[in-house]
This record gives C-alpha cells, sequence and structure tokens, in this order.
C-alpha cells in the first residue's frame, strides 16, 4: 500500500502516469489536503476559505468597474466590465466578451463562484484588446436550476443596451465560460441565434453538454470518459452527485424539468444545429466531462458551423485554476487571446 506522503498516492495508476507532472506536488500538498464535504451554509459563510488559489478580487485594478444587470424575474445579477489598456489598443468602441465563471476551489457546478473566480483570467482576455462582462450568474440551491440562462441573457441585453455606456460595439459580441459556464455560453449561443442576434464567437471550456448532474448512476452517461475518470483527482464522480443535490433534488426535478426547454438542462439535445456562431471548445484529456463536451463539438460540425475543439493533453478539468507556471496554462491564455483577436478582427 503506498503512504500517505507518496506523490500522487491518491490519484489512479492509469491517471497517474500520463498527467502533467507539474500537477502531482499540487495535488499532493494542496488540492489533496482541501475539505472535501462542506456545507453550502459554510461555503456561503465562508466563500474566501474555498476559493481556488487563482481567486483574486480585481474590483480595484485599473479600468474595472462593477455593475448590477436586472434578470428577467426582476433578481439583480452583478456583472464586473474589464476594459482594455487605451495605449495599447486605442479609445474604442470596443468588441466585447461575456464570461461566465467556471470552478472554485471546490467546483463550480451552478453551486460555487463568484466575480473572484475567473478575475485573473479576464484580466488575461482583455489583453486581446476586448471589454470583458464577467456574470456572476445566481446560483442553487437558493435559486432554482436555469435561472443563470435567465441572467446570462439579461445580461447580454444590458450590455447591447448599454453600448455607449461601456464604449462598446454591440456588433462584435463573444461569449465563453468554463464548465458550468461553459454550458451557459452554448445555451446563449442558440439563443442569440434563435433572436437574430449574430455573436462573433463561443469560448468553452471543460464543458457539461448533458444533464450530468441529474444523473443517478456512472452508466447514466453514454460517454466512456464520464466513467474512466469518476475517480480522478478533480470532479469525480462523487463532487458531480454533491451539485445534483443542490441543482436537481430529488423532490424538484419534475418541476425543473417542466418549467425549461429540455436543451437548456442538455444543450447537446438542442433541437437545432444550424447557423451557429464559430466555436472554440478547449477540453481537458483526464476530465470526466471531456468526452461530451467533444461530442457537443461534433454536433456544431455536422450542423455546418465553424468549429476548433482542442484537448490539453495531461491535463485536469480545473487546468486553468492551478498556480503553476507552465507552458500548458501558457498555452491556454494565449489559446483564448488569439481566439478572441480573430473573432473579433483584431490585428494578431
Amino acid at each position: 500500500m503506498a503512504s500517505q506522503e507518496e506523490p500522487g498516492s491518491n490519484i489512479p495508476p492509469h491517471i497517474l502516469s500520463k498527467l502533467n507532472p507539474d500537477f502531482v506536488p499540487f495535488f499532493r500538498d494542496v488540492l489533496s489536503k482541501r475539505p472535501r464535504d462542506v456545507t453550502i451554509e459554510e461555503l456561503r459563510a465562508r466563500p474566501e476559505k474555498y476559493r481556488a488559489p487563482t481567486a483574486i478580487d480585481t474590483s480595484k485594478c485599473e479600468r474595472v468597474t462593477d455593475y448590477e444587470v436586472i434578470s428577467e424575474d426582476g433578481a439583480t445579477v452583478p456583472v464586473r466590465v474589464y476594459h482594455p489598456d487605451p495605449d495599447k489598443h486605442g479609445d474604442g468602441p470596443y468588441p466585447v466578451h461575456m464570461n461566465h465563471h467556471g470552478v472554485n476551489g471546490l467546483g463550480g457546478g451552478f453551486v460555487i463562484g463568484d466575480l473572484f473566480t475567473d478575475g485573473h483570467l479576464c484580466l488575461s482576455m482583455r489583453e486581446a484588446g476586448v471589454v470583458i462582462v464577467d456574470v456572476n450568474y445566481r446560483h442553487c440551491p437558493e435559486t432554482i436550476f436555469g435561472k443563470a440562462f435567465q441572467d446570462a441573457w439579461a445580461a447580454l441585453n444590458w450590455v447591447i443596451n448599454s453600448a455607449t455606456t461601456l464604449n462598446i460595439n454591440p456588433s462584435s459580441i463573444s461569449v465563453g465560460g468554463i464548465s458550468a459556464g461553459g454550458n451557459i455560453s452554448f445555451v446563449l449561443q442558440h439563443m442569440a441565434r434563435d433572436a437574430g442576434l449574430p455573436l462573433k464567437l463561443c469560448l468553452a471550456s471543460v464543458p457539461p453538454t448533458t444533464d450530468c448532474i441529474s444523473y443517478d448512476s456512472l452508466t447514466d452517461s453514454p460517454y466512456s470518459s464520464f466513467s474512466e475518470f469518476a475517480n480522478g483527482p478533480v470532479l469525480p464522480w462523487d463532487r458531480i452527485k454533491y451539485f445534483g443535490q443542490s441543482c436537481f433534488p430529488a423532490e424538484k426535478r419534475d418541476e425543473i424539468r417542466k418549467m425549461w426547454p429540455e436543451w437548456w438542462l442538455a444543450p447537446i439535445k438542442a433541437p437545432n444545429f444550424k447557423g451557429l456562431c464559430p466555436t472554440f471548445i478547449r477540453t481537458a484529456e483526464y476530465d470526466m466531462l471531456r468526452d461530451e463536451g467533444e461530442a457537443y463539438g461534433l454536433k456544431l460540425v455536422e450542423g455546418g458551423n465553424k468549429v476548433t475543439i482542442k484537448r490539453y493533453l495531461g491535463a485536469v478539468h480545473t487546468m486553468m485554476y492551478l498556480p503553476l507556471e507552465n507552458e500548458q496554462r501558457r498555452s491556454y491564455h494565449e489559446d483564448a487571446i488569439r481566439a478572441l483577436r480573430e473573432a473579433h478582427g483584431l490585428a494578431m
């Protein structure tokens, strides 16, 4: 039996041998020591204790401003707007990218996250010369599952209607997000197409595209990565079940399914994949959600859309939130900036 001190002793051997070598000591020294069974009440009372190491408060950074958006039901949704440096990128109006956060220190899953979660990524992405609007959509269980999509749609329309205030070009908009945020961005690209609103890009990372957080069993998924990495070091099956308890509690499942279109819960089941905006999907090799994210990309291809899919080898679900200065992290940031510049017609 491996000792507790042995690096990677808690990682299944078939995964350990191929992981990015920088990740293993970080998992041993930091991630494996984080508490797992934290109540929602504790998470809400002490969010700073459970944030990812890369989470930062960007509210005092230059050219960062907070606003509030009113969602369809009257709820207030905080958004944080990041403007690029005019000395580098001119005075605008600028293209705009809508970001929807993903994974915090204990995961995301439509349950955890805030405007700290993607702060470092938003600061990086604005270097493309675009305005970044980070949307802190509402979370479960305080809000019934599905409201996040209404919040994101309200924020998108608020940006268009606030073009002068924000100094943005409302005809050059992209959407994106990580994990749950990637799922939201997929729903948005269909909603925008249906509303006659052209988007420049959908930039989704490690996205769930099924209603996997409502699954009762691993065998509910048709994708091999879902079972192959069920005991992986990041986002294992027990975390997905944890989020499911908040998002799809048994007593509310029927109500939730009646409230929303089926494809809001599982974008891969959308009825029409034609005429969607260009999409860049980024997946992680050792992620339960890898195959369903890539399967969504293939549906886009079948619909005749422009699609790029990149699988980051040796990577885990939270690769973009690891405080590791390595080639994979640099590549992730560079890929986002390059994709945004290309989509919005900016100089490379």
